[in-house]
């Protein structure tokens, strides 16, 4: 399959400036995608990208991955309705750092290089960029950004020099690696498309070169029509230390039905052929959720590797009850400690105290509707009685949950 099949047939069309979007299948080409280290982890938001840049590379064109030192030290105003708060260089620098440790995890077995908008912006003067760059960008073109007039709008909160400015600082980063790089592409998502034709048009009216954008759409879930990647938690991040990697995989468990093939499709490298198997055999009976399995194996592999993975199979079996949790090993059970709440208790303790004690009810009351209302269960089986039995103990603990989601539930040790 040719890249721009590849492309169509995964969901990563949205905006582009190719006339014939089979010029990606010619020659080898040049390209970049950049990240703001706004903060200290992309989400997988971003992820939909970088799966996109791997088939990129995967079909023979080069990756320069910018992490944005100069730009994140602004803001991307666009889709905000109030000013960014900034951040110090300090954090700027602790967020770069972070951003290309998953550069090279994500990447890790394709060519790539990094660059960092900082190292040429560090030297420029306020002089030489009116000149160099303001003079060749037009008043008109960035008044009529859709984000620019929402801002200046009656109802609008108003916009700073600085972040007005921004999409010449991305405009010129473009530029820049056009210069010398040679970079006649850059690759983003839907929300970008308005700050990297700045960069198109800059390139040509300064150098008459003809350089391309490619966005890809943002995912959405089907189910809500919201922008894709939230979780009851917030965003879903790809650091570990924000998202576990048990909590990253049982998000795609979690995926919604109607959304699970588009979802195979971007965010794994899985063969047309394959995924068209896992959709069949996960329609046969989708209470079994096959297609999110497979989806949460292989995603998460890409993010975290393979030893996290295993042990996110494991804690998610764990939790719906699929898995022999009583003998697992101390660092299984130190890392199911750190997904649910736990407990302490003494041999003679309550159910209700647990329920309490663990946070999964707010009081002793609510502990006894639960009981009442047959939410509750020990080990995996519903309870109503409100006294532990020694035979609940297993190797001094017990698995206690309300309701039916496996996040609701606590570990109970003696």
């Amino acid at each position: 399959m040719m890249l721009s099949q590849e492309l169509q047939w995964r969901g990563f069309v949205n905006q582009t400036t190719y006339k014939d979007i089979t010029e990606l299948d010619k020659s080898p080409i040049t390209f970049y995608w950049g990240v703001d280290p706004s903060a200290d982890s992309m989400t997988v938001g971003n992820l939909a990208i970088a799966m996109m840049v791997r088939h990129f590379i995967r079909h023979g064109h080069s990756a320069v991955l910018l992490v944005g030192g100069a730009t994140g030290l602004i803001g991307d105003p666009d889709g905000k309705t109030q000013e960014r708060d900034l951040k110090s260089v300090e954090e700027i620098e602790k967020n770069k750092t972070a951003i290309v440790a998953q550069y090279q995890r994500i990447f890790n077995e394709q060519p790539f290089e990094v660059v960092d908008n900082y190292d040429w912006f560090k030297n420029i003067g306020y002089l030489e960029f009116l000149r160099d760059v303001g003079k060749h960008v037009p008043m008109r073109q960035m008044l009529g950004r859709d984000f620019v007039q929402s801002r200046l709008g009656e109802s609008g909160s108003g916009i700073s020099y600085a972040e007005f400015s921004y999409s010449l600082i991305q405009g010129y980063d473009f530029l820049h690696l056009h210069r010398e790089k040679n970079v006649t592409l850059q690759v983003c998502g839907a929300d970008q498309w308005g700050n990297s034709i700045t960069g198109v048009d800059l390139i040509r009216r300064i150098t008459g070169d003809e350089v391309h954008v490619w966005s890809a759409p943002l995912v959405v879930n089907k189910v809500t029509g919201v922008k894709f990647g939230k979780s009851e938690a917030g965003a879903v991040w790809l650091d570990p230390n924000k998202t576990s990697p048990t909590q990253f995989y049982q998000f795609w468990v979690n995926a919604d039905d109607q959304g699970v093939e588009d979802y195979l499709k971007i965010y794994t490298e899985l063969s047309q052929g394959e995924i068209t198997q896992i959709v069949a055999e996960h329609n046969q009976d989708p209470g079994k959720r096959y297609a999110q399995k497979r989806l949460a194996n292989e995603v998460t592999q890409i993010v975290h590797g393979s030893k996290h993975t295993e042990i996110a199979q494991e804690i998610t079996s764990i939790l719906v009850g699929q898995f022999d949790w009583v003998n697992i090993n101390e660092e299984i059970l130190a890392e199911l400690r750190k997904e649910i709440p736990s407990a302490h208790v003494a041999s003679q303790s309550s159910v209700i105290e647990a329920l309490v004690s663990s946070g999964l009810a707010e009081s002793n009351s609510e502990a006894r509707r639960l009981l009442q209302s047959n939410a509750v269960s020990i080990n995996g089986e519903k309870v109503q009685r409100e006294q532990f039995e020694a035979t609940d103990f297993h190797n001094g603990r017990l698995l206690l949950r309300k309701g039916k989601k496996f996040r609701d539930s606590a570990l109970v040790e003696l």
